[in-house]
């Protein structure tokens, strides 16, 4: 069994992500910026494998307590989950500039300051995984209109996760973005393909399977390798 630490687990991905990991025997140290009204969260903590803890990921001194109140525990797979879809104003003629630096902040930066401090606790385990949830809207290659902020909040944790992964390969940890599909959550909306249970299943499946000969690339919720 393994050590998983998700953020934004107070709904939809994460929180799946939670459930399904504390199904299989996992323990799960699970984020989100106000647990006291994470409701559905908190209906898990009956299970003795979780821990919930408070963290805002893009807040300097909400990182470093949560970093401090770990220590040293090792973690399996870091899941950084946490991340918006940004203001409705995100077009050519309508640009909210300060969304967009925020999106940025919560989307790209965020995921690279946690990664960074948690590598002490990933480092000590045997197959240690950073994931990042990204989207296929971010692929360069995949052409697209509107969202500016969105899709390239996205595009550039893709290739932060790339560097990373790179950077890290002599050291044994994998790094990935994974693009959880089109799922019926709050951002997805309900016209989306898959369920949040189906998209979860999927990629604890990837998450599971991923090897070093696999990291830095960009997999999708069933395994198939997306394009940059």
């Amino acid at each position: 069994m393994e050590t998983i630490t998700i953020t934004g687990a107070n709904r939809g991905i994460g929180l799946e992500l939670t459930r399904q990991y504390l199904r299989a025997n996992n323990t799960v140290i699970a984020t989100c910026r106000n647990p006291s009204s994470a409701t559905d969260l908190i209906t898990l903590t009956s299970n003795p494998n979780l821990q919930v803890a408070q963290l805002d990921v893009t807040d300097r001194q909400s990182v470093d307590a949560f970093c401090a109140s770990i220590k040293d525990k090792v973690i399996d797979v870091l899941i950084n989950n946490a991340g918006v879809k940004g203001s409705a104003n995100q077009g050519l003629d309508d640009m909210d500039a300060e969304s967009w630096l925020a999106a940025f902040n919560t989307n790209t930066i965020a995921p690279f300051m946690l990664s960074s401090r948690l590598l002490k606790n990933l480092k000590p385990a045997d197959r240690p995984r950073i994931i990042s949830v990204s989207s296929y809207m971010g692929s360069i290659s995949r052409p697209g209109t509107g969202l500016y902020a969105y899709r390239s909040s996205k595009a550039a944790l893709n290739k932060v996760m790339q560097v990373m992964a790179n950077e890290l390969l002599a050291e044994g940890v994998i790094a990935c973005p994974v693009h959880p599909g089109w799922v019926r959550t709050d951002m997805g909306g309900s016209d989306a393909d898959l369920s949040v249970e189906q998209s979860v299943g999927g990629l604890i499946a990837v998450i599971d399977k991923l090897s070093m000969a696999q990291s830095g690339r960009f997999w999708n919720w069933d395994g198939e390798e997306l394009p940059w």
